[in-house]
């Protein structure tokens, strides 16, 4: 239940997470049935102190969380995040660190959360589904020990554990040449091309479309699954292995009103 306190000045009181039952207790004499904001010798700020008391002690709760996995930080998980979240999850990166225990600990529930709904890492495509060289999306198994080692206590583990932290280089430069091709709808091509890598570029967030190749033969090749994908985290997806699509081939799946780059190798 949480209560707005106001003083007796009319100034703001404090704001508690404490049960009903707590608050009731400390608002009436004990023994009776008179409200403390009656007796003049009660202040509002013991009841201040005492309310501010529960909120801390709320806030380390899970520092006495039951321990019921092996799966530690130090020994696990860390290796996940520096595989797939470090990128922007550092010091110095585009959003909060995740690299120690006690800078990913307050937030256990809230990856456990974002990894099991495929929203983090925003890779934004359904793994399986076309093959990529910088495939940032967790497997099942990394989603798996995220999930067990939030469910059993999120322990931390022991120091010697711990992995050398990565080195940091700069990107490299992107595989592909000049000459991208825009599709937006169905899109025929009237010339071969070797295509590197697929870019999204205007597309609604949490669009989600399959992007196919229709080869002259009629065969089909999967490229690209999107779901869901945010333009807020827009990036390439580069193939694995380059596709040399001839002359005739048709791009389907890109709804009308959403744009995709055809990035082709160099």
């Amino acid at each position: 239940m949480v209560i707005d306190g106001e003083c007796a000045d009319g100034g703001p009181g404090v704001r508690s997470v404490l049960p009903l039952r707590w608050i009731r207790a400390m608002l009436y004499a004990p023994g009776g049935h008179q409200p403390l904001a009656m007796k003049p010798r009660v202040s509002f700020v013991v009841i201040s102190v005492a309310v501010l008391a529960g909120l801390s002690g709320a806030s380390m709760a899970w520092g006495h969380d039951i321990i019921t996995t092996k799966i530690t930080f130090d020994r696990e998980i860390i290796r996940i995040v520096h595989a797939r979240c470090a990128t922007c999850h550092r010091e110095g990166g585009s959003a909060f660190s995740l690299m120690t225990y006690n800078e990913a600990r307050p937030w256990a529930k809230a990856i456990q959360e974002e990894v099991l709904e495929r929203r983090m890492p925003p890779w934004g495509a359904v793994k399986g589904f076309g093959e990529f060289r910088d495939d940032q999306a967790l497997t099942p198994e990394q989603i798996e020990l995220i999930a067990d080692w939030v469910e059993g206590g999120a322990p931390e583990g022991e120091p010697k554990d711990l992995p050398e932290p990565p080195k940091w280089a700069a990107p490299p430069p992107a595989p592909h040449g000049s000459g991208q091709v825009t599709v937006n709808g169905d899109y025929k091509l009237l010339r071969p091309l070797t295509l590197a890598g697929i870019w999204p570029r205007k597309i609604a967030p949490n669009a989600s479309f399959q992007v196919t190749v229709e080869l002259p033969d009629g065969s089909i090749q999967p490229l690209l699954w999107l779901q869901p994908y945010q333009p807020a985290y827009s990036h390439p997806f580069w193939f694995r292995n380059p596709f040399a699509l001839p002359q005739g081939t048709v791009i389907r799946g890109v709804p009308l009103g959403t744009t995709v780059d055809l990035l082709p190798s160099r």
